[in-house]
């Protein structure tokens, strides 16, 4: 869906605020006041512990009116560590889902905040940008804008990017929480499952949104801060879309009129004009679509679908088809005037109507006075009406060589359809939730990355200390061979004692993720690691700089 007017100029300027300041990623009672002079004085009011740098001497902290801004910056990243470092790395950063779809806010406001596909790039590295957002990606289509992301904090990173949505699009953050609805964790990772699979589409078990989907990794692939944890969440995603479409079908079967009309003429056609595969009936067959309203223009677009690549369409107004052939470039459609109605229907094999028409556009009189069609073996001229009221008068089924189908007919397959598709959309919940639990394995197993990078980097330091004191004993004779022979001892001899630990610090069916982290936590006390508060000191490092 092309975006609103303006959208690229509000884009473009509303870059996010400068990160610089202290008071971003500070609480009020964090905040600095010069008449204080002790650093006491905070501790004793905060709580906090400050690192031993600062050992109630120095001032560093809390300076007089002669504080320079530098100084500020540096002690407000020193404060925020110390203050915030057990709440990050306590609670582990979350998947969050931040937007707006068909369920629960209207297209004016969708249009407002779509973004084009070139603009994703630019979105996903100003949302990392902000203090809070590690790793992002957007999913905008016509019925849905949502923000996906990697939050360190849930409820701050939820806030940036509210704030940012509003920026860049001129709504007002009161009224865009109004339509948006948050999602966290194991709910984010199973509602764009739902999303992967069409059980969160207004057609259910509808096939396009996959390819959106797909779409979103192949556009931003490489991006940074399109990071491991949302890359692999999408990719997930779309595995998992195929599996429930090739183990469940869901996708198959009509569950629209107009597209029970399509597949219903299909299906009355003569096996006679198969070339190759069903679809391509409709290549040999002349179609006449009346009417070029909503429905009509549902009906074309499930023709060129099913392989219609020539029809004619009928309508009172030429503009409404000239929009038509300009979005769909498929298939060549004729457009004619109304006038030439009957002309046309004498020469077509299917007749689609769909109009508003109070009276009936073809009556038994009219009919009777057609050529026949020209199926090869005993076909029928079909009339597939889907207005209310009626097009088709109902005795022209007694035309020979004539046949009506009416909307109440293409209701019972749509009934029967949608029953299907809601028994299948069971089945893909079970699958879903089983790979919701596999994903969140995956992802779970990445929180001791950190660690085991570490004590295997420690053990390696101390493993290559003690070989070359050991050969520097041996003396200068020690053959190349003979060296080589006991890196590979200790290399053996280390690979087997970090087996063990190693083997514990990965999450599996035997082995909890309650246990899995008590037993990082016990690894980073032991052998002093502290893989998690060094990996958020140089997060926080890093935005600061950036925005220095």
């Amino acid at each position: 869906m092309a975006a609103p007017s303006g959208f690229g100029t509000s884009f473009a300027a509303n870059r996010c605020p400068n990160l610089a300041s202290s008071s971003v990623l500070l609480p009020s009672r964090f905040r600095f006041f010069p008449k204080l002079s002790k650093t006491e004085t905070i501790a004793s009011k905060t709580g906090l512990r400050f690192p031993p740098k600062y050992d109630g001497t120095s001032n560093a902290l809390v300076r007089e009116n002669k504080t320079d801004s530098k100084e500020i910056k540096f002690s407000s990243l020193e404060l925020l560590k110390t203050s915030s470092a057990n709440r990050y790395t306590k609670d582990r950063s979350s998947i969050v889902v931040i937007g707006l779809n068909v369920h629960t806010a209207p297209v004016e406001m969708r249009e407002k905040l779509s973004i084009p596909e070139a603009q994703w790039p630019r979105a996903i590295s100003e949302l990392c940008a902000l203090n809070h957002i590690d790793e992002a990606a957007v999913l905008s289509t016509c019925n849905r804008m949502e923000i996906y992301i990697v939050a360190l904090s849930q409820h701050r990173g939820v806030k940036e990017v509210t704030d940012w949505m509003s920026k860049v699009s001129g709504v007002p953050v009161s009224e865009l929480c109004q339509h948006r609805f948050l999602l966290y964790d194991k709910d984010a990772t199973r509602h764009l499952f739902e999303v992967s699979t069409g059980l969160d589409s207004v057609v259910l078990g509808e096939g396009q949104i996959l390819a959106q989907v797909k779409h979103v990794v192949k556009a931003v692939q490489g991006v940074p801060g399109f990071g491991r944890k949302i890359s692999g969440l999408f990719k997930h995603a779309i595995t998992l879309g195929k599996r429930v479409r090739t183990e469940t079908n869901i996708s198959m079967g009509s569950v629209s009129v107009s597209s029970a009309a399509v597949d219903l003429a299909l299906m009355k056609l003569p096996e006679s004009l198969y070339a190759n595969t069903p679809e391509s009936l409709y290549a040999n067959t002349r179609v006449l679509v009346v009417g070029a309203g909503k429905m009509g223009k549902l009906v074309i677009k499930h023709l060129v679908a099913k392989g219609c690549t020539k029809m004619v369409v009928v309508n009172r107004t030429e503009d409404k088809v000239a929009a038509i052939c300009k979005e769909i470039k498929d298939a060549e459609i004729v457009n004619k005037p109304l006038s030439e109605m009957l002309a046309c229907a004498a020469e077509a094999d299917v007749v689609f109507t769909s109009t508003t028409s109070e009276t009936p556009l073809f009556s038994k009189e009219q009919v009777q006075k057609f050529p026949p069609v020209t199926y090869q073996i005993g076909g029928q001229r079909l009339f597939i009406d889907i207005s209310v009221p009626r097009n088709v008068e109902s005795c022209v089924s007694d035309v020979e060589g004539a046949c009506v189908y009416n909307v109440d007919d293409l209701k019972d397959v749509v009934a029967a359809n949608k029953e299907d598709r809601f028994q299948k959309a069971m089945e893909a919940q079970g699958i879903i939730l089983e790979e919701v639990k596999q994903f969140e394995a995956w992802k779970d197993s990445l929180e001791t990355v950190p660690t085991i990078k570490k004590l295997r980097a420690y053990a390696e330091r101390i493993r290559a200390s003690e070989v070359d004191k050991c050969l520097s004993k041996m003396g200068d004779d020690v053959t190349n061979k003979r060296k080589e022979a006991v890196h590979d001892l200790s290399a053996s001899i280390v690979n087997k004692i970090l087996h063990g630990p190693m083997q514990h610090l990965r999450c599996d069916d035997t082995r909890s993720l309650s246990e899995m982290l008590e037993n990082m936590h016990a690894l980073n006390r032991i052998f002093g690691l502290d893989p998690e508060i060094s990996l958020l000191e140089e997060k926080i490092r890093a935005k600061f700089e950036q925005a220095q």
